[in-house]
């Protein structure tokens, strides 16, 4: 169940790239050498995220972030 829950919680960051993109806020500030809204720190998050979950069920991190790749890059 709770990996379920983990693999779900990627599909979601993923489906929900296109939308974060496209906030006004998502535009990269020279002044604050990065972004309003911290997009910046995503894609961290997501591997750091991913290796805590995976390494805690015992999967394969690679994997699971190449299928986060391919969902998140799919058209919707």
């Amino acid at each position: 169940e709770d990996y379920k829950v983990s693999c779900l919680l990627l599909v979601f960051v993923a489906v929900s790239l296109p939308l974060l993109a496209a906030d006004p806020a998502s535009l990269y500030s020279p002044e604050l050498d990065g972004y309003h809204n911290n997009l910046h720190c995503l894609a961290k998050a997501i591997v750091q995220l991913s290796a805590a979950l995976f390494t805690v069920h015992n999967k394969n991190i690679e994997t699971h972030l190449k299928e986060f790749l391919l969902v998140s890059l799919s058209p919707p």
